[in-house]
């Protein structure tokens, strides 16, 4: 996801930059600075003495840590809190069993602040209990993609070196030969039974003895999420305390500005009932779950993504808000229209993790008028969640934009063209402070003076408005997940009959990219080699969302410029002919 918004504008060699709640013009080396131009009623929530003024970059009354974020949910009490297939968790029994178990990995495991606990679950009950506990025993959670093979796994485990892991029943396979051979223990959540290294969750829901007595500051590390980089290795993008709570209190600001938008009054209506479809390791989810515990909502889970059975849940439920990467979101649409559902509890439909196609608004506001609000936002792993908001009124008129800034974050668009398009770049409080282990990737992915290279190519609308055009990265976003192009391309070279290869994706009306491939066969060991064979090959490999969806195999050489690099507009032309299977 990506991030926004800022405290003072600042202008890099070449570039234009906006403040996220107002700022002033100012000319800088290479040209002008277009600051955003702020709503009349950003100054209600930004000023001296509101909610969400600013001080020294951050917000002045947030919370300055995680566990201070979730120490404080624990007021809720009895209010549902989690609901899935199979149960229900009120805030209290929640908070609860997040000590329970944070005292044991204080106790029992003889855990230290600093020390990685790694999260690899299902979106169950549990992984909320064991990502929060974490932060209250003052861990470093490494939540892990939990649809990636056991070398997957093994490679982001060597990486972070954890000194636990927290897995289910359906995990534990994948991660229990690394653990043998390390000597790591772990805690397994909806498992079958004991298991040699693994003791069994077993919950400790005392409510009078609260959380471990351990010291957690602003400033040391709270999380670790993976994500790949353009040389298709994860890496591990780490945030602080303080940039994850700013993160946290981001989508209350934008809740905030869109209820005055509407012209309402901020807080005043009923919490949330949301239905979040990301997976909880997904950092579009940390927006979410963010949201919805600061408003002291509901989230409803889903096992596996089913359109009816989301109708179902949203009838059962009551639900309000639905938040879900766009591929979900136009399924849902889709069989509400075939069914004649006509979503009557929802007033909020928000997507993030991928760029939403225009139709989704449209088709929204044909179909329920401006009673459902759209909500579109960018964001980054390495923001934290979303950093930059679209809704309402504004996001129906301008479809294509990605939004405005929160007030602790900066953006400015570097060496910007003659139509304003430059890479969008970013600072601010809800941004990471580098790559677990690798200050090579850290140096490369800042500038000197703190300013975060997106990767992706933008301009700043007259108005304020972020627009997203393009990305500089080699990747593809399929229904939400990252597949990094040379990570597949790796994977194909490493066959047998494979030469050469290139990877690169295609539009999908659903899944908005799917990925495709042309590969050029070795002519002494191709002969039996077709596109289900290499499919397979990556299969086995790589998680299923990576596995190319169409590919072309040739015996010709791939085209490429003087320089070597690959020419895949023409790749992508053969597709658009028809070629690939």
């Amino acid at each position: 996801m990506k991030a926004e918004a800022g405290t003072e504008s600042a202008r890099g060699a070449g570039g234009e930059s906006a403040r996220g709640a107002g700022g002033e013009s100012a000319r800088g080396a290479g040209g002008v600075t277009r600051a955003a131009v702020p709503a009349p009623w950003v100054a209600r929530l930004t000023a001296d003495g509101a909610p969400f003024a600013v001080r020294d970059g951050v917000y002045a009354s947030g919370p300055r840590t995680l566990r201070e974020f979730v120490e404080a949910v624990w007021a809720y009490g009895d209010r549902v809190f989690l609901v899935s297939e199979d149960a229900r968790m009120t805030y209290r029994e929640f908070f609860d069993a997040a000590c329970g178990l944070a005292r044991r990995l204080v106790g029992e495991y003889g855990l230290r602040p600093g020390d990685r606990a790694v999260i690899a679950l299902r979106n169950h009950p549990e992984w909320q209990v064991a990502f929060w506990a974490a932060q209250l025993a003052g861990l470093v959670a490494v939540p892990l993609n939990a649809w990636w093979t056991e070398d997957e796994f093994g490679y982001a485990l060597d990486d972070c070196a954890p000194r636990v892991l927290l897995v289910d029943g359906e995990r534990l396979p994948r991660v229990r030969a690394w653990a043998r051979r390390h000597a790591v223990p772990g805690i397994v959540f909806h498992g079958d039974g004991p298991e040699e290294g693994f003791a069994p969750y077993v919950p400790d829901t005392d409510p009078y003895l609260g959380p471990p007595d351990v010291e957690v500051t602003p400033e040391q590390d709270a999380t670790i999420v993976y994500t790949s980089g353009t040389t298709g290795r994860p890496k591990g993008a780490v945030a602080t305390h303080l940039a994850q709570a700013g993160a946290a209190v981001n989508p209350r600001y934008f809740a905030a500005a869109a209820a005055l938008a509407r012209g309402e009054v901020p807080g005043t209506g009923p919490a949330p009932v949301s239905l979040t479809t990301f997976p909880f390791f997904h950092v579009a989810a940390f927006t979410s779950f963010y949201a919805v515990m600061a408003a002291g909502g509901t989230l409803v889970m889903m096992r596996k993504w089913d359109a009816g059975r989301a109708l179902e849940l949203i009838r059962e439920h009551r639900v309000t808000h639905y938040a879900g990467v766009p591929t979900t979101a136009l399924q849902l649409l889709e069989e509400a229209r075939r069914a004649g559902d006509g979503l009557e509890s929802l007033t909020l439909l928000s997507t993030g993790g991928a760029p939403a196609p225009p139709g989704i608004v449209a088709g929204l506001t044909e179909r329920y008028g401006e009673r459902i609000e759209p909500r579109n936002g960018y964001g980054l792993t390495e923001t934290c969640g979303g950093v930059l908001s679209h809704v309402g009124a504004e996001y129906r008129a301008h479809p294509g934009g990605a939004g405005r800034p929160s007030p602790v974050t900066e953006v400015r668009i570097e060496a910007p063209d003659a139509d304003g398009v430059g890479e969008l770049q970013l600072r601010g409080q809800s941004l990471i402070r580098g790559y677990w282990g690798d200050e090579d990737a850290t140096r490369a992915a800042f500038t000197d003076d703190g300013w975060f290279r997106t990767g992706d190519l933008a301009r700043i609308d007259g108005d304020g408005r972020v627009a997203i055009v393009d990305r500089l990265t080699d990747m593809v976003i399929r229904g939400g997940e990252n597949v990094y192009c040379v990570e597949v391309e790796r994977v194909l070279q490493e066959h047998p009959g494979v030469a050469d290869a290139a990877v690169l994706g295609l539009p999908h009306p659903v899944l908005g990219e799917e990925v495709a491939a042309v590969v050029r066969l070795r002519p002494d060991r191709g002969a039996e080699v077709d596109a289900e064979a290499l499919r397979s090959h990556v299969a086995a490999r790589l998680a299923a969302f990576k596995v190319p969806a169409r590919i072309l195999v040739q015996r010709a050489e791939l085209p490429r410029n003087p320089t070597g690099k690959l020419l895949k507009r023409e790749l992508r032309e053969r597709f658009t002919a028809g070629d690939g299977r």
